[in-house]
């Protein structure tokens, strides 16, 4: 946890931004993978870590703003609970680490949100994305599941927003720590990798040095030689000395700030005249757009740019003709590239995507668009100062896309077809970073970048390889 006077300081904050009310928080609870007692990785919802800091299953949190009261409910452990667990801090205990003063047996809460709902307060609160506390809200507050949705409150959902979005110094230094711990699990991704081992077992390196520093991973690892398809997971497969493979990790730390790194390198340790080709591709489009990441600049031009570097040195091999420009006013560019640019990070991989992409990446008066190719960028508004967020590129010749395309004949004007075929088994390239928007531009989080140009990549397997050799 951070110091008290941080969780107090954001609450604070917070109610002054709401300004009446009850603000209602769900902590998450242990979850069953195939019965109660054997439960999933705990995780605690982000927006609770906020503004508590308390990593328990079981809680819930109450700020009165009217009467200027902050509860914590929950249960003390039972003689039973202590067999299993061993003795923990009691309630109280957290609730003063976190500069909270009034705890309640978690049953207590019950009689309290109907009062308050009885006498007209107005209930603040998230929505809700498990099962579990849709039950609770109905439960709690009498709605059904169905109507649930038209009584969050937009206030909270943007007060949150406004204040999570900008990172703080004690924020920045964790994301750093979650990104050195992902530098070293690609480090290790380069050097794990050789013919005829699975994706799984590189997997397995990867994961392992994430639990091994004592934290865990920040979503479920990416590691393919099918790069083109976004977000396939690692299968029992071997990997061919010819492929490529990508490997999209990030770690979590402790206190849960996510890092989001992607490398892709070669299986046999060294790049093909045509994976050089393409990937620098991807990387000179990485570089151009982290160079454009400055306050005032709208990320979705900067999306849009990614489109044109990509295009531009497709049509330096032979696979794209005409404009530039006007291609990527065609969505072109969407053939190769069809996810967004990037997304917010801290909290969450994908920081806040909870409380609605619409609230977190867009504004009332820049909209999402919902053509391919751009309906997955998750944040398309200007960049700020203290913003954190993934800048991540990618070319992907995926083969049932190229076919429809083709059949349709559609673009042809910029499109070279009968040159495509021969990418259609090629896979794909994603280079990710993440970095911080500061006063004059922003700067690659992180005390060291894992490896990325080609000259990088080789020299670091082969030294590894080397080393290890002998």
């Amino acid at each position: 946890m951070f110091d008290k006077e941080i969780y107090k300081k954001r609450r604070s904050v917070l109610k002054e931004k709401v300004g009446t009310g009850l603000i209602l928080f769900i902590g998450n609870e242990e979850v069953g993978m195939n019965y109660a007692a054997n439960s999933y990785h705990f995780r605690q919802d982000s927006t609770f870590l906020y503004y508590t800091g308390i990593d328990l299953p079981g809680l819930a949190f109450i700020i009165d703003i009217d009467e200027d009261k902050e509860i914590l409910f929950g249960n003390e452990l039972t003689i039973d609970d202590i067999v299993w667990t061993g003795p923990l801090d009691p309630l109280t205990a957290w609730a003063d680490k976190a500069g909270i003063t009034i705890t309640k047996a978690f049953k207590e809460i019950d009689a309290l949100l109907k009062a308050a709902k009885a006498a007209g307060k107005e209930i603040h609160f998230l929505p809700p994305y498990r099962g579990r506390h849709v039950l609770r809200l109905q439960e709690w507050l009498g709605y059904v599941p169905s109507e649930i949705e038209t009584q969050i409150s937009e206030k909270l959902i943007k007060s949150i927003v406004s204040m999570r979005s900008y990172k703080k110094p004690e924020e920045i230094a964790e994301m750093e720590k979650a990104v050195d711990i992902s530098t070293e699990m690609h480090e290790l991704f380069f050097t794990s990798l050789q013919p005829g081992i699975t994706e799984k077992f590189v997997e397995g390196i990867v994961h392992g040095h994430a639990l091994s520093t004592g934290n865990n991973l920040a979503y479920p690892i990416i590691l393919t030689i099918n790069g083109e398809t976004l977000h396939i997971l690692p299968r029992d497969i071997e990997m061919g000395k010819e492929r490529l493979a990508i490997c999209d990790a990030g770690a979590e730390t402790s206190m849960h700030y996510a890092g989001d790194l992607t490398r892709t390198a070669p299986v046999s340790g060294k790049f093909s005249s045509i994976q050089k080709d393409i990937y620098n591709i991807v990387l000179h489009a990485q570089l151009a757009c982290i160079e454009a990441c400055k306050p005032g600049v709208l990320f979705r031009d900067i999306h849009a740019l990614a489109g044109e570097t990509l295009l531009s040195g497709l049509k330096d091999i032979g696979l794209i003709k005409g404009d530039v420009q006007e291609a990527v006013s065609k969505d072109v560019h969407t053939l190769f590239f069809q996810c967004g640019l990037g997304h917010m990070i801290g909290l969450d991989v994908h920081d806040m995507e909870n409380l609605g992409e619409k609230y977190i990446g867009y504004t009332d008066n820049i909209k999402k668009s919902t053509a391919f190719g751009w309906k997955s960028l998750r944040l398309a508004k200007a960049l700020e100062p203290g913003f954190t967020l993934t800048v991540e590129p990618g070319i992907y010749f995926i083969p049932v896309l190229i076919d429809l395309w083709k059949s349709e004949n559609k673009l042809s004007q910029f499109i070279n077809y009968q040159e495509l075929e021969k990418f259609k088994d090629f896979g794909g390239v994603r280079v990710e970073d993440n970095v911080l928007i500061t006063q004059g531009g922003c700067r690659i989080l992180g005390n060291k970048i894992a490896p990325k140009t080609i000259d990088e990549i080789e020299a670091y397997i082969y030294r590894v390889n080397t080393i290890h050799k002998k």
